[in-house]
């Protein structure tokens, strides 16, 4: 504990003038300054990320006065033990940040790292720059902060992940508060005072989970986040979703027997899961009514031919359950984006979300992924003891859970009841009944629909002001 307060001191009056001898005057002295003051400071990150060092720092425009900073850490001894801080907020001039009073760290989940998840709409030649949720955030006075799992940062083309063994929930829940800790800390070093609230999506709501039972040991003042907003995710089901339960012990013994036989690398999609979405996205923005050479003949049921690498995006998107025989699937109806089904049943249009969006949106998906967290996952949502649950009750902050009526929606309500948190309330983004609900607002629609900011993001940017 002494290394967590020892280090925001450090990090502290280092940034506040032990590494800046003097105003600098040009935005490259300002990087300068910046980077240094960061290597110096995280390189005594002891007892949060053992032997954690910062490789490089850059800024990148947005739009208007809002700026894109990535500090990419060393947070272990391997070559791929590497994770990226990513800050996006307003700006006095060039590497200097606005003052904000409300702070937000997002986590990401399965398959998609911190810009594609969460800042997508930079560089999109589909939508405006600023329609991704981090963009409008920061757009409306909110520093937002975020993180790359170390899985994100693995070129394709990898061959032995033997690296991987090792990470697992609690790896990446370490990496949490490693970021956190410099987000907080480089804040307050900026004359910022206010909440940081931490908002975890998908199975990086998983991390957040394990991340707050570890910092619920700490004495409060020691403790880094203020509020929690899970977003589409359950750790635990309630009695009454007891088929939910089974699906995930389902998947657990699948998952376990493939790690078991030293596999380390692949997810709910099998092995390299970002590369197969690449090559989804790709083949439907380039040849949209070529016979997809993904999928077999019929795949979509009998005498459905040979499906085109459009129908495979849209199927791919809303009906993703499907994608997972014969694994289950989290929810009934689980999927993505919602779609409409054309005359043959199967979805032949978005709902929500545009399609050339959707296959940007694939296409950016990081490669591979570590196996062990999905796993431990699946151990977890299935009942099975795990170490990541037992000082939850200790959490006591804020909670807004958020969920997607055609993703985990209502299912992952009851998580919030295992924390200790008195002030909790929930929005299910939902237009249709629960019957209905593989047709409804979708798992990653809380993030890409065109109405998304005045559905999802405005409550949420409500809910932080308010707490």
């Amino acid at each position: 504990m002494r290394s967590w307060f020892s280090l925001s001191v450090c990090l502290t009056f280092l940034s506040l003038g032990c590494g800046i001898s003097e105003t600098p005057s040009t935005p490259e002295d300002l990087r300068d300054s910046a980077t240094e003051a960061l290597v110096s400071g995280v390189s005594s990150l002891e007892g949060v990320a053992s032997g954690a060092s910062t490789r490089w720092a850059s800024r990148e425009p947005v739009f208007g006065d809002v700026a894109h900073y990535r500090f990419e850490l060393q947070v272990g001894p391997g070559a791929h033990d590497t994770v990226t801080v990513h800050r996006v907020v307003k700006e006095r001039a060039p590497w200097v940040p606005a003052r904000a009073n409300r702070a937000v760290f997002l986590v990401h989940g399965d398959a998609w790292g911190f810009d594609a998840a969460f800042l997508s709409s930079v560089g999109s030649a589909h939508v405006p720059a600023n329609h991704s949720i981090a963009a409008y955030l920061a757009q409306e006075n909110v520093d937002v902060w975020g993180i790359d799992m170390r899985w994100v940062g693995v070129p394709a083309g990898t061959q032995d992940f033997g690296f991987m063994a090792g990470w697992n929930l609690g790896t990446h829940a370490k990496d949490v508060g490693t970021g956190l800790l410099l987000a907080r800390t480089l804040r307050l070093a900026g004359g910022n005072v206010g909440s940081m609230h931490l908002l975890a999506w998908s199975r990086g709501a998983m991390v957040a989970f394990a991340y707050l039972n570890s910092e619920a040991r700490l004495p409060r003042l020691l403790r880094q986040v203020d509020g929690f907003i899970p977003v589409d995710m359950a750790v635990r089901h309630a009695p009454q979703f007891a088929q939910q339960q089974a699906w995930a012990c389902e998947r657990h013994t699948a998952l376990k027997a493939r790690r078991d036989a030293g596999v380390t690398e692949g997810g709910l999609l099998g092995p390299a899961p970002g590369i197969t979405l690449q090559y989804i996205g790709l083949l439907a923005a380039t040849a949209p009514d070529a016979p997809s050479p993904l999928l077999p003949d019929d795949v979509f049921g009998p005498g459905t031919g040979r499906p085109t690498n459009r129908r495979a995006a849209i199927v791919s998107a809303a009906a993703t359950g499907a994608l997972l025989a014969p694994l289950p699937a989290l929810t009934p109806g689980y999927h993505l984006m919602a779609g409409i089904p054309d005359a043959t049943g199967l979805p032949g249009s978005m709902t929500y979300t545009s399609e050339p969006y959707l296959y940007e949106y694939a296409q950016r998906a990081a490669p591979y992924q570590s196996l062990n967290e999905v796993v431990e996952s699946d151990a977890w949502t299935c009942g099975l003891d795990v170490p990541y649950d037992d000082h939850l009750q200790r959490v006591t902050v804020p909670v807004l859970y958020v969920g997607a009526g055609g993703g985990v929606g209502e299912y992952g309500v009851h998580s919030t009841t295992l924390l200790g948190s008195q002030d909790v309330s929930s929005l299910v983004v939902r237009d249709l009944p629960t019957a209905a609900r593989a047709l409804d607002f979708g798992h990653a629609d809380l993030f890409l629909a065109d109405t998304a900011p005045q559905r999802v993001w405005q409550p949420i940017l409500q809910w932080v002001r308010a707490h």
